[in-house]
């Protein structure tokens, strides 16, 4: 007689399949524009600006280091707002999105996962340190425009000064990072409850990261010649995608935090960065603009 376990093991494996296709339903394009997607959409974004537009911002951001380099005022006044940009954005889409982004994870039943974002890329400190970098590009150059060289260096005012970013750059830090973090009461405000205010942070959010893209993509206008060897490919190929993990984490870190657990989620931040990272691996084209 024949033996018809292979049959039913045909059949358990039907089912399993069955079961699967309604555990894990299909991605559609409407989901891409998703609250839950909002990291996907980034991604997807940055990799479409890298590719048409942003080389063309950045030989402006380019344009602008030159002339504050010949001392144009206008130019300092541009890189610090700039700058300053960079260092209001994450912060205002961290309070707008807060709210939000815990009712959301509430109602699916899930909190953020404090373990998975116990790396040293989540650690404040890292952040912290990111934004005091930030934080004196904007006394440099705003300092410069409104109040002179003289003095800003004097020590009557660079004291200060730098007393004040310290302190501004805790607070920020702070801010930013109790995103993170449950609110224990509704915000008192009647905006910051209302979808608009999510909204608003979603867009403070991409800005800020076009920002750090337009910096980013300068390595691409560096005259590093094409690699010589396989063992120079590789080396740069490494160094390129650690630089990518650097700034790109900062300004994704909200959105990483509610979808770290995706096994697409690296991949997509990988193909958002590969056109830049493609352009220094073959080399830039000698007759680009670069920074020096």
């Amino acid at each position: 007689m024949r033996r018809k376990k292979p049959a039913k093991k045909t059949a358990d494996r039907e089912a399993v399949d069955r079961q699967s296709s309604v555990a894990a339903p299909r991605f559609r394009l409407e989901d891409l524009f998703s609250k839950n997607n909002r990291g996907l959409l980034l991604d997807i974004v940055v990799f479409v600006a890298n590719i048409l537009f942003m080389q063309f911002l950045t030989s402006l951001v380019i344009e602008l280091f030159h002339g504050m380099s010949a001392e144009y005022p206008l130019a300092k006044l541009g890189l610090g707002l700039i700058f300053l940009a960079m260092w209001i954005l994450p912060f205002a889409g961290a309070v707008l999105k807060r709210w939000h982004f815990h009712q959301r994870l509430t109602a699916q039943g899930k909190t953020v996962d404090e373990t998975k974002l116990a790396g040293c890329l989540f650690n404040p400190i890292f952040y912290f340190c990111l934004n005091l970098v930030i934080t004196s590009a904007v006394l440099t150059t705003l300092g410069e425009f409104f109040f002179g060289r003289r003095l800003l260096n004097s020590g009557a005012a660079f004291v200060p000064f730098v007393i004040a970013g310290f302190i501004l750059t805790v607070f920020q830090t702070y801010f930013i990072y109790r995103y993170f973090s449950q609110p224990k009461v509704p915000p008192t405000s009647r905006f910051l409850l209302s979808p608009h205010s999510e909204a608003l942070g979603d867009i403070c959010l991409f800005l800020n990261m076009m920002l750090f893209q337009v910096f980013w993509n300068m390595l691409a206008f560096a005259p590093l010649g094409r690699p010589s060897s396989l063992l120079e490919f590789g080396g740069r190929l490494f160094l390129l995608c650690f630089i990518a993990l650097l700034i790109y984490f900062p300004p994704r870190m909200f959105y990483l935090a509610e979808d770290i657990n995706r096994r697409r989620t690296w991949l997509t931040m990988l193909i958002a960065n590969s056109p830049v990272i493609v352009r220094v691996l073959i080399g830039a084209d000698s007759n680009m603009m670069t920074v020096w």
